[in-house]
């Protein structure tokens, strides 16, 4: 049977140690990820082997040679794609070249195994090939459940296997399953007539969505056994610890030799395997009973009998393990020498290393040919790459990585990588940006990386902009983000403080191809958010922070030559582009016709540099609250936040005020009170806004939509429905929702939390220019919104917070998706039922370790029935993944 290799990967996700070599070749348990692959598919039948070569194909093709080394049936092909034809173009291209060769053993309509070469599995695909034949299935994908399946594709199935949908890298509201695609696929030949034989074509994005929407045998099979794609150091240590414990079966070199706790003291069974020289080279030191595990001998290894072996070891060829060493559940590669009172525990070391007496190596990973001197000391998750000099008595800190061809002198404090510092929380980017606490998680030394990693990620000699609010926090950080922008040859525009719509504003007008904004968090007064958008002035697109985040945990980003840094500007003029674009885009007189006299609690924040001008022009009679620039009160708690409403409130009602605004301090929402000083709720406000906006539509005869998250209240689709316009749901996320607003037939969008974007001026989320446009329509519509309520449909929503841990975030998502097949779903941010008029959806957390259940009804106890029904499944099924 036929089958292909895919070994073209550059492995930058595990660089240092691809700096020199393709991913495929790095070596698992001492042996070339790719051999192990090739083990696996000839096992279960798969004789002729294709293997596609792109990085460095040299090295495969002397690793494998021609296959007889794996059996004498065995016959592995090379092929180099001559262009970018993408994946499944590039497999099809192998397909077609085999398919004419007509040798032997090629059969005419004969399936084809797809497979990566640098994966480690013991996935049964002989299993696999059954399920295919038996569905006679066009193409069938190998599927595998994962508790994190953020990064992977998911693959949503019918109880048959047919598929019926796609997510490629999803984010945790699009997680509608934990069933990810491993990468391995059953062709039939039949689906060469789906793929182009010129141009780029790839699986995920191209083939299978085609298959689907042609309706054609596309299935998925849900595999046992062990999976990983290898994709960070952590996980490639991991994995190879994975091996010894005996968690996914490969081959592994070597003489195995069982060990048994002896019943004597200082005395140990080798087991019968071993010969009578194997338990002598070992010795007779003590050795603690673990099941399953052992010690793998390579041909010509000594070890003196008075080293320790604990837990499972792979010793490879020609090594040697001297006196008084102890070596606990790791990798030694090929003549290797560890010498005498060493210490290495759960670490992976390549071919020709050389490690000094009394060394001491925990959770580490060691490349070929590097010399770690005698008392040098290596913090847990140290990376060192090939052909590095670690000197004598140094120590190298926690999760360093040397890069090659480095050196660390003698007696030497190594705090951080030679090329840049550690890694950094889960991930960098969140759902409302890049958040840390100030100066611990978000130092200037990370800020300018991350700077780096941005602009790393942008044409060189392109601008960006920079913009910060008042906090001298945010200044710092500002500048060391700046720092390393300028790093790559990328030129900054450095507004200094500015409210954030402004300078999204000026994004989408100017030369600049993005921007970041740095503030003190709204929410909590330890953090600091950094805000990134893109020349539309929105937040970034998740492939957009995803390429930062590669290039930032990668670490080897390109910096500019002396007389290409970046330089930076200081725009003038910055408050008078946005204020002319402003007015331009709203009907003054309109406003100063109806001689508003309202409250504005501007939060201490830098909007109070542009609106009061903008309300002088307006003639409306404005009393400002909170207007001057304070850094240290840009943060309000829940309570000061209630507290800052309720005397704004209290002012509107005592002077009598047509109506009150509170605007945060970075000037992007607004939240309202009406003219009997009623605090309207953000679920209410967005309706209001929402009646407004349909109102003036109508009335101007505009054609278009409206859009609001899957959150929202169902009063706006019976207030849209009313006035004969449509409503698209949105994702929850700020660039999910201000997506939305690009699109040409889209006049209005809203959300719950004081979010109003209004297209015509710019697609984000803009609360100057939302208050602004507030008091328009209600001039023309002549009204206030108190009287506006009684035209909003009644409804109660229930909204719960259910603890979930992260790794069980998949799981639950799938049980959502398969509870409610035979429901009315809705599959955009999370999961959302349909019960008549009623609704539920659940959703977890972009950020924090819980889901969120939201529930509308006609009635409350109907919607609090509802949210606890599926609080309870969701704590219910993790009690049960807990006991299978």
């Amino acid at each position: 049977m036929k089958c292909i290799i895919m070994a073209g990967g550059f492995g930058t996700r595990l660089r240092p140690l691809t700096n020199n070599l393709p991913k495929p070749m790095v070596p698992m348990a001492g042996r070339p990820m790719i051999e192990h692959i090739v083990e696996l598919v000839s096992s279960h039948g798969f004789k002729d082997l294709t293997t596609l070569l792109y990085f460095q194909p040299e090295s495969i093709v002397d690793c494998l040679g021609t296959g007889k080394k794996f059996g004498s049936e065995v016959s592995i092909e090379y092929v180099s794609p001559t262009s970018d034809l993408g994946t499944a173009g590039s497999v099809a291209n192998a397909m077609r070249l085999k398919r004419a060769e007509k040798t032997k053993k090629t059969t005419s309509g004969e399936p084809t195994l797809v497979i990566s070469g640098d994966v480690l599995t013991d996935i049964d695909l002989a299993k696999a090939l059954a399920f295919h034949k038996k569905k006679k299935s066009l193409a069938t994908i190998i599927l595998t459940r994962v508790p994190d399946p953020l990064s992977f594709g998911i693959v949503i199935t019918e109880k048959t296997g047919q598929i019926n949908r796609f997510l490629e890298k999803p984010s945790w509201g699009e997680v509608f399953s934990d069933t990810i695609n491993t990468g391995i696929y059953i062709l039939d030949d039949k689906v060469l007539d789906f793929i182009p034989k010129e141009g780029e074509f790839d699986f995920s994005n191209d083939l299978f969505p085609l298959l689907l929407n042609k309706k054609k045998a596309l299935y998925g099979y849900v595999a046992d056994g062990y999976w990983k794609d290898v994709g960070s150091l952590q996980e490639y240590r991991q994995a190879n610890m994975d091996i010894l414990r005996g968690r996914v079966s490969v081959g592994i070199l070597g003489e195995r030799v069982l060990k048994k706790k002896a019943k004597g003291k200082n005395k140990a069974s080798l087991g019968e395997k071993a010969s009578h020289d194997e338990k002598k080279s070992l010795g007779e030191s003590e050795v603690e009973e673990n099941t399953g595990s052992g010690i793998w001998i390579g041909d010509g290894a000594k070890v003196d009998y008075t080293a320790k072996m604990e837990g499972s070891v792979i010793i490879g060829a020609g090594s040697v393990i001297e006196s008084g060493a102890r070596v606990e559940n790791s990798v030694i590669g090929d003549n290797c020498l560890v010498s005498e009172g060493t210490n290495i525990v759960d670490s992976v070391i390549w071919d020709n290393v050389g490690i000094g007496r009394s060394a001491s190596l925990q959770e580490n990973v060691v490349g070929d040919s590097t010399t770690i001197k005698e008392g040098a000391y290596l913090g847990v998750g140290v990376v060192v790459s090939d052909h590095c000099r670690i000197g004598k008595n140094s120590t190298v800190k926690a999760n360093v990585k040397v890069w090659p061809h480095k050196e660390v002198d003698d007696d030497a404090t190594l705090a951080s990588s030679l090329i840049w510092g550690q890694k950094w929380g889960r991930k960098v980017f969140s759902t409302y940006g890049v958040t840390g606490l100030a100066n611990i998680e978000l130092s200037p030394e990370f800020a300018a990386k991350l700077g780096a990693a941005y602009g790393a990620s942008l044409p060189k000699g392109s601008y960006v902009s920079t913009s910060r609010d008042l906090h001298k926090t945010s200044r710092m950080l500002n500048r060391a983000v700046m720092t390393g922008i300028l790093s790559t040859g990328v030129n900054v525009h450095d507004y200094g403080v500015t409210p954030m719509p402004v300078v999204r504003y000026l994004s989408k007008g100017g030369i600049e191809i993005g921007g970041i904004h740095t503030r003190r968090s709204p929410f909590d007064a330890t953090l600091i958010d950094l805000k990134f958008f893109d020349d539309s002035g929105l937040d970034l697109h998740p492939g957009q922070e995803k390429t930062i985040e590669k290039l930032f945990f990668r670490e080897d980003f390109i910096r500019a030559p002396i007389e290409e840094t970046g330089e930076i500007v200081f725009p003038v003029h910055a408050m008078e582009t946005y204020q002319n674009g402003f007015m331009n885009s709203i009907d003054a007189e309109v406003i100063k016709k109806a001689g508003f006299r309202i409250i504005v609690d501007y939060s201490h924040g830098s909007s109070s540099k542009v609106l009061p001008s903008i309300l002088g022009k307006l003639n409306c009679e404005c009393i400002a609250l909170n207007a001057n620039l304070d850094p240290g009160r840009v943060t309000r708690s829940a309570d000061e936040f209630e507290n800052s409403l309720k005397q704004l409130s209290s002012i509107v009602r005592s002077l009598g005020a047509d109506m009150g605004f509170l605007l945060d301090a970075g000037g992007e929402k607004i939240f309202l009170v009406d003219e009997t000083g009623g605090i309207i709720d953000g679920s209410t406000s967005l309706d209001i806004i929402t009646l407004l906006a349909l109102k003036t539509a109508k009335r101007a005869k505009k054609k278009g939509r409206l859009a609001v998250p899957v959150t929202a209240s169902r009063a706006v689709e019976e207030l849209a429905s009313s006035y004969g316009y449509e409503v698209l749901r949105t994702k929850t996320t700020p660039r999910g929702i201000m997506e939305a607003a690009i699109a040409d037939d889209t006049f209005f969008v809203g959300e719950e939390t004081g979010g109003f974007i209004f297209p015509e001026f710019q697609p984000v989320f803009d609360g100057i220019f939302a208050l602004a446009k507030t008091l328009e329509m209600l001039a023309r519509e002549k009204t206030l919104p108190h009287r506006l309520l009684r035209e909003i449909p009644p409804s109660f929503m229930v909204k719960e917070e259910v603890p979930c841990k992260w790794e069980s975030k998949g799981m639950i998502m799938r049980r959502l998706a398969e509870d409610s097949q035979k429901k009315k779903t809705v599959l955009i941010d999370g999961i959302r039922i349909n019960f008549g008029d009623d609704w539920l959806i659940a959703y977890p957390s972009q950020s924090h370790s819980y889901f969120h259940v939201v529930a509308e009804a006609s009635t409350g106890e109907r919607a609090k029935e509802l949210a606890s029904i599926y609080a309870e499944k969701i704590r219910g099924w993790q009690v049960k993944e807990k006991t299978i």
